[in-house]
């Protein structure tokens, strides 16, 4: 059974699932009550739906966390789904560890990125587009860096999901030390602004029919995360004017749903990609059986029905030929291990019945053990909390 390509209707996947599967009734206003992720404002006219103001949550780390966007265009890779566009581009936020306060608050999203996002996945929907961009975020633009050299992690959203679903996480490694490069694959989710305004939208949307064309996804999206290496690692001059803050030989890569799927490709031919992790995403391009040289990988992901197992994760799983772990959080759902159910929450959309766990304390889960996972492989530092279930987190369930 595969856990990226659901195809239940559930409303408390629609932040989550694939615009081709989400298809969901008109929206009346919402009128949630306020939760510990979210403000609710009353606008001036009653007949103007409620803005509701989402807060992540604060990152646990002692760093404060920078933030600053790249558009990267890759002149020797036209782009694989709009070949007549030219050259590949990406949208790529870069967070990194700041002094407080010597910037100013970094938008969740753009209000371009964030309509498109609230009608491609709740067509009818009445909710204000504030109710995304005004998300409480902890990152600060254009803040001062702090010195030293930090291991990085790249991260890649699911499909049809923007970069911000993604945040939380972003944030959090950021604050624990980590540069942190978040990544936009264009033309694969709800909408993508580049800095001359232009939001392009998601034209893979409802095409992934096959096996083969899933694999194609994760290889395409392993080459954008090799392209983003190189213009951040690249002598003498990176693209990132920051970018002396990055340990070269320390760097991992994380993601959600294909996002996560795409670290098996990436891992097996970018030697520089020395760890990964997988938050829920079935393994299109499975594990081979040589392994992946031995690099260490997390999987981490929402129990499925009647005990049922992701085909690809139990095919890969005696695989992997580095260190290891597979964890399964009970209660929660595909989306949960992003920002999104803090929005399905405020929104006051129905969670599915199988969702016992609030999105806070999803996204604290998943801070926890990838951040953990990311210490322990790529700084060394002891974490026993991943060596087995701990009465602190019930929820999470150790496989062997």
């Amino acid at each position: 059974m595969s856990r990226l390509r659901t195809t239940a209707a559930a409303a408390a996947l629609l932040l989550a699932l694939p615009l081709s599967v989400a298809a969901a009734p008109a929206l009346a206003a919402p009128a949630p009550a306020a939760s510990a992720g979210a403000v609710v404002t009353a606008t001036a006219a009653d007949t103007t739906p409620t803005a509701v103001h989402v807060q992540l949550p604060r990152p646990t780390g002692p760093y404060a966390v920078g933030r600053e966007d790249l558009h990267l265009v890759d002149q020797g890779r036209p782009d694989p789904w709009v070949p007549s566009a030219g050259p590949r581009q990406l949208m790529v936020s870069m967070y990194y560890p700041a002094h407080a306060g010597t910037g100013s608050p970094a938008p969740y999203m753009t209000a371009a990125a964030a309509r498109m996002l609230l009608d491609g996945k709740l067509p009818g929907h009445s909710i204000p587009t504030e109710s995304v961009t005004d998300t409480r975020t902890w990152a600060e633009s254009g803040a001062r860096p702090q010195g030293g050299h930090y291991p990085m992690v790249v991260l890649s959203p699911g499909f049809t999901m923007p970069r911000a679903s993604l945040t939380s996480l972003a944030e959090d490694l950021t604050s624990r030390g980590y540069v942190v490069a978040l990544v936009d694959h264009t033309y694969e989710n709800t909408g993508t602004t580049f800095p001359d305004g232009q939001t392009l939208p998601c034209v893979m949307c409802g095409k992934l029919r096959t096996p083969e064309a899933w694999k194609a996804l994760t290889e395409s999206r392993a080459k954008d995360v090799s392209f983003v290496l190189d213009q951040l690692t690249s002598r003498p001059h990176p693209a990132w004017r920051y970018a002396r803050m990055i340990d070269r030989d320390r760097i991992g890569m994380a993601g959600h749903s294909a996002g996560g799927a795409s670290t098996v490709p990436a891992l097996l031919t970018d030697d520089r990609i020395q760890a990964g992790a997988d938050l829920d995403g079935t393994m299109d391009y499975l594990v081979p059986e040589s392994g992946i040289d031995g690099k260490p990988y997390l999987m981490m992901g929402h129990p499925l029905p009647d005990g049922a197992e992701d085909d690809s994760w139990t095919k890969s799983w005696p695989r992997l030929d580095g260190w290891k772990q597979w964890l399964t959080v009970d209660g929660t759902n595909h989306g949960s291990f992003t920002d999104y159910p803090l929005f399905s929450e405020a929104f006051g959309i129905p969670q599915d019945p199988g969702t016992t766990v609030s999105g806070r304390r999803a996204i604290d889960l998943t801070r926890q053990y990838v951040g953990a996972f990311f210490d322990l492989r790529l700084k060394g530092v002891e974490q026993p909390l991943l060596d087995g279930p701990t009465a602190a987190n019930p929820e999470v369930r150790f496989h062997s």
